[in-house]
């Protein structure tokens, strides 16, 4: 067996693990009063724990990518319906470090992609907002030129200039290996670029200073 399906299995073996860990976590959440003086510190770990839990399973998708063992499979989706469940997902989280979450979106827009791996680039983009963030991060979606275009932005202090070059290169194994947070972008370009229509390609953009004058990260889908 290859050294890269070693690590595979073993990235699988971890994120399952983590996923018991965040399951019991979401329990005691649950159990616990509103008011209890340690649900903040909880629910921070709980969302540090799904970070590194949507990390891994961002790992394993692009080991499949390069393993052609993994295509998009392309559904008509409600978006609308997909913006709030991802928005659900992180409610816990946001309303104790007293984030808002809104949504701007039309009740009849339709899409055309893979939910679940465009679900994972939401829902990582939601995480990271939560962090970097100061009090508000919006969703929202529009067609745009032929373009699904949905945007996660926040009124924090915008992306670093890194990462705004990181989108118009390849990243390479210094980016990756001193810390910095670029395997969520590389993960989205794959998964945007995967997404085909005649002759339109996906891709993503990173922006500071839009309508909440922090970051802005839009993946733009044909």
């Amino acid at each position: 067996m290859l050294f890269y399906d070693v690590l595979a299995s073993i990235i699988h073996d971890m994120k399952n693990s983590l996923g018991m860990v965040i399951n019991r976590l979401d329990e005691v959440v649950a159990e616990m009063p509103s008011d209890a003086n340690d649900s903040a510190k909880i629910t921070s770990i709980q969302q540090e724990a799904k970070r590194l839990n949507n990390n891994l399973i961002e790992l394993l998708t692009l080991y499949r990518m390069e393993n052609e063992r993994i295509a998009p499979v392309i559904d008509e989706v409600d978006v609308m319906s997909f913006l709030q469940e991802s928005m659900a997902e992180n409610q816990s989280a946001a309303n104790a470090t007293g984030i808002d979450i809104g949504c701007n979106c039309s009740d009849d827009l339709i899409g055309y992609f893979d939910e679940g791996l465009v679900h994972g680039i939401i829902n990582n983009l939601i995480g990271n907002a939560l962090r970097y963030t100061q009090s508000k991060i919006e969703l929202s979606a529009s067609e745009q030129d032929g373009y699904l275009v949905i945007s996660v932005e926040d009124d924090g202090s915008g992306f670093p200039e890194q990462m705004l070059k990181a989108q118009e290169a390849e990243i390479n194994s210094n980016g990756i290996a001193d810390g910095r947070t670029l395997l969520g972008i590389h993960f989205a370009n794959l998964v945007t670029k995967m997404h085909k229509n005649k002759d339109k390609t996906g891709y993503i953009q990173l922006s500071n200073n839009g309508k909440l004058k922090g970051g802005c990260f839009s993946i733009y889908l044909p």
